[in-house]
């Protein structure tokens, strides 16, 4: 039987705001536990909640971002459970007024060369965005037979981010929630930091015969707070739910956890309906009213858009639709795709994105850091990449002189030709020094002459080896291509 996947991901991004979202405590990460929980978050006998207004506003943001409809007037329930990290008994959230209503999402899912699938685009259906006030957390590493409890959580600003069941696969998912990361970073409205859990995605995952209208039972895989783990978990649950059903059993409807070490998902609790949580508006805060001015207002103070700048980068600089949305995968790979272009100018758009996509892009994966922290600067880049342009170095030796800007760290703008110049590496472009070197090649190589006059084309490629060998690896491609094709139809 062939199965198909279906995807729902909720993202709690913890909002960028200086103090929690009805109350005056701090929200900075890394304080000692319970240091950062003032009587409102701890719930003491008559405190009263106030609301946020920096966190409404980047609820705004993000609504407007993806062409949502911003809800004119929303009200805040009270989600009832208890939990030892939560002191109220109940969980300030929106249930059935959220500020933020509908919007899209647009996706680029990676090539899969395992798979033959290429690359391709795809639209996410948004259900919503609502506010809410994070947990406390449980600590049970550092008590022996006891749990601790750290209330510094309790009260951060939280926008839960929902999408229709959209994703077929977990490539999808881990595209959507890259996309998403991108783009409240980009906003500035979370600061994105997984390890910190300020992005954290909630995975509800089915499978159902290809064809079948009906949704399978879902289970929901709780706090994934890295793509590589989203990844993994979606994968893992994927199969184990095919697995449950064609050996007979059901799925049933629930929490699970997805453990790293061992690379599976695992029964948490059973799932609950909205029923269990008792919602119910909360009577301490009154409903929360957007006029339209104020959504002008934020409207006028948002960014250039991820979407808006790809267009432009095809229009300006003629880029294509796929190298544009790749640049602007986050606002600071963008910022220096064109920081290089305002040394280079736009006639270096293609030669930069290449170079950005690929040899940079590389060189921070391998030393896992980020565009913002490369040791090499966007204006050092153009400089070596207007090396190349004017015919100083070939694209091969710039790679070498790229790779020691990186190791060296250097500071100075000009590192590109001060290397150039100091390993000698200037590309040989003096017609009659290569024309010595390809007469000695060829007088050095008659039998790979003989078979390229014979008709084998591999043979040109030897003699085009041989000279670059000689002159290591200095000598302009193209001229010698030129001179080499001359030279054999003498």
């Amino acid at each position: 039987m062939q199965w198909e996947v279906v995807i729902g991901l909720e993202t709690h991004a913890q909002l960028s705001t200086v103090s929690k979202i009805f109350s005056g405590a701090s929200t900075q990460f890394g304080a000692e536990p319970n240091t950062q929980a003032c009587p409102v978050d701890l719930a003491l006998p008559g405190v009263l909640p106030v609301l946020n207004r920096g966190a409404v506003e980047r609820a705004i943001q993000f609504g407007l971002s993806i062409g949502s409809t911003i809800a004119a007037r929303s009200i805040f329930a009270r989600k009832n459970y208890f939990y030892p990290d939560l002191p109220k008994g109940y969980q300030i959230s929106q249930y059935e007024i959220p500020v933020v209503q509908g919007g899209t999402l647009t996706i680029q899912v990676e090539a899969n060369p395992k798979t033959g699938q290429e690359a391709y685009e795809k639209v996410v259906q948004l259900t919503r965005a609502h506010l809410e006030e994070d947990a406390g957390k449980s600590l049970h590493e550092d008590f022996e037979g006891m749990t601790g409890i750290d209330l510094n959580r309790a009260g951060t600003p939280l926008l839960e981010i929902v999408t229709e069941p959209d994703m077929r696969s977990a490539a999808e998912a881990v595209a959507y929630a890259k996309a998403l990361h991108g783009l409240v970073v980009w906003l500035g409205i979370c600061d994105g930091n997984m390890q910190e859990g300020s992005f954290r995605c909630d995975a509800n995952v089915s499978v159902r015969p290809v064809g079948q209208k009906e949704f399978g039972t879902r289970a929901e895989i709780k706090n994934l707070n890295s793509f590589r783990f989203l990844e993994e978990a979606i994968n893992y649950e994927v199969r184990r739910q095919i697995e449950l059903i064609e050996d007979g059993g059901k799925v049933v409807q629930e929490t699970r956890l997805y453990d790293p070490d061992k690379k599976e998902t695992r029964s948490m609790r059973s799932k609950e309906d909205a029923h269990d949580y008792r919602y119910f508006p909360d009577p301490d805060l009154m409903p929360l009213v957007i006029e339209p001015e104020w959504i002008e207002r934020v409207r006028a103070s948002l960014p250039e858009l991820p979407a808006g700048m790809q267009a432009r980068f095809v229009s300006q600089y003629g880029l294509s639709h796929y190298d544009a949305a790749v640049l602007t995968q986050s606002k600071a790979q963008a910022g220096y795709f064109e920081a290089v272009l305002a040394k280079l100018g736009e006639a270096g758009a293609k030669p930069a994105a290449n170079w950005i996509m690929g040899e940079l892009s590389s060189q921070l994966n391998r030393d896992d850091t980020t565009i913002d922290a490369s040791p090499v600067s966007a204006a050092q880049l153009a400089v070596l990449l207007a090396r190349i342009a004017d015919g100083t170095i070939s694209n091969k030796i710039a790679k070498e002189v790229f790779q020691i800007m990186w190791d060296e760290r250097a500071s100075d703008e000009g590192a590109a030709d001060r290397i150039i110049e100091a390993k000698g590496l200037k590309q040989i472009s003096d017609s009659g020094a290569l024309e010595a070197i390809i007469d000695e090649v060829l007088a050095a190589n008659a039998k790979s002459v003989e078979e390229f006059r014979a008709g084998k084309e591999k043979a040109f490629n030897a003699l085009v080896g041989q000279a670059m060998k000689a002159t290591k690896g200095k000598a302009n491609p193209a001229q010698v291509n030129e001179l080499l094709k001359k030279k054999l139809a003498g």
